[in-house]
């Protein structure tokens, strides 16, 4: 497979069509595979790609799979004999027994011969294969074709690095050094993990919140920092049109309360917010006017300080418009909520939830996430 000389990009708009691709590269890939995931569970479509990539293997194509070891924690190691017998390296990305717990890598990554690469939400489980309408998970990713796959590539490389790095002290954090961060360039890789004093995902959103005139954000789980809030109120209130695309169902319903603790407050400064309905939505967009973003993290303290995170921030207004369009067609199956009826929507239990949920999760879990918790020796 030859690269284009430029980037060419291509929408993947729900499961089943991630799981088909995914398929399709690496039955065509000839010299490489690279795939990062963070949950990948038995049965379909986790096996058949994983026998694609044991036949690629025996073809001679180098396989390196690494698989976060707390996603896949009910995944036995049995599972990957076929693909290791073939020749391929299958890696657990922090083992429990390590003394990692609070420090996982939710990226989500497929490169192919270095010229072909997959990323987005998409985790290899039986709940994500479908259309995220009818069934599954409703979920987004972005194919990439040209130089910015191998550049994709690389990021993989360091994380498969790290992966065999040895565990730290106790109660110690493994800063994670990010590039310089250049807002100027076509195409971005936002890598981010834990420990770094400047998170790149969250600085390229900021100064991307700041400017915009137009905002639309899906994602899974919503409690952003205290400085991405304050950033999406103030664009809302010097007139940014801000629209928000979140859980109805979710996989995780604690988050979904924390999330819902925020409402009143972005709904007084003028924000729009929906919940989808359909099926549990796992999709993770920002559109700032002509810039997109897709990856694996979600507007979340845990995406935006502990976990390893990957995000692609590609400036095309070709991209952004088919956003555009993606999002609106999510929207004709969302719940807009009503600021006027949003205070006496919910019973007294519901809102004591919301604020347990909110306390637990943006307090308690990131003072517990400070430490990387030795569980063995």
């Amino acid at each position: 497979m030859t690269a284009p000389a430029a980037n060419l990009y291509d929408w993947v708009r729900d499961g089943h069509a991630a799981f088909d691709l995914m398929q399709t590269a690496v039955r065509n890939a000839r010299f490489s595979v690279r795939l990062e995931m963070y949950i990948c569970a038995e049965g379909e479509p986790a096996q058949s790609l994983r026998d694609a990539l044991a036949d690629a293997a025996r073809r001679g194509v180098h396989i390196q799979v690494l698989i976060d070891a707390w996603g896949s924690l009910l995944l036995p190691d049995a599972f990957w004999a076929p693909l290791r017998e073939a020749g391929g390296e299958v890696r657990l990305f922090h083992p429990l027994a390590g003394g990692r717990i609070s420090q996982r890598n939710h990226r989500k990554l497929l490169v192919c011969d270095d010229t072909e690469a997959l990323t987005g939400g998409f985790n290899l489980m039986p709940e994500a294969d479908g259309d995220g309408l009818t069934r599954g998970w409703c979920d987004l990713g972005l194919r990439v074709r040209g130089p910015l796959a191998a550049a994709m590539g690389n990021s993989f490389d360091s994380m498969w690095n790290l992966a065999k790095a040895a565990p730290p002290p106790r109660f110690s954090l493994l800063p994670h050094r990010a590039g310089k961060l250049s807002l100027h360039a076509p195409a971005l890789i936002l890598a981010s993990g834990p420990g770094a004093p400047v998170n790149p995902i969250r600085s390229a959103l900021l100064r991307d919140f700041r400017r915009a005139e137009r905002l639309d954000i899906a994602t899974a789980y919503f409690l952003p920092t205290w400085r991405l809030r304050r950033a999406l109120i103030k664009a809302a209130r010097a007139g940014c049109r801000i629209r928000l695309l979140l859980a109805g169902r979710s996989d995780v319903p604690m988050a979904r309360f924390a999330g819902r603790r925020l409402y009143a407050r972005f709904l007084r400064a003028g924000l729009e917010i929906y919940e989808y309905q359909p099926q549990i939505l796992h999709a993770k967009l920002v559109r700032a006017d002509q810039v997109i973003y897709v990856g694996s993290a979600n507007l979340d303290s845990r995406s935006l300080h502990r976990n390893y995170e990957l995000l692609l921030r590609i400036h095309s207004p070709e991209l952004a418009g088919e956003a555009e369009t993606i999002f609106e067609n999510l929207l004709r199956h969302s719940r807009r909520i009503d600021p006027a009826a949003w205070p006496r929507e919910r019973s007294l239990w519901e809102k004591l939830k919301e604020h347990l949920a909110y306390l637990t999760l943006a307090r308690l879990d990131p003072w517990l996430a400070r430490f990387n918790f030795r569980i063995g020796r």
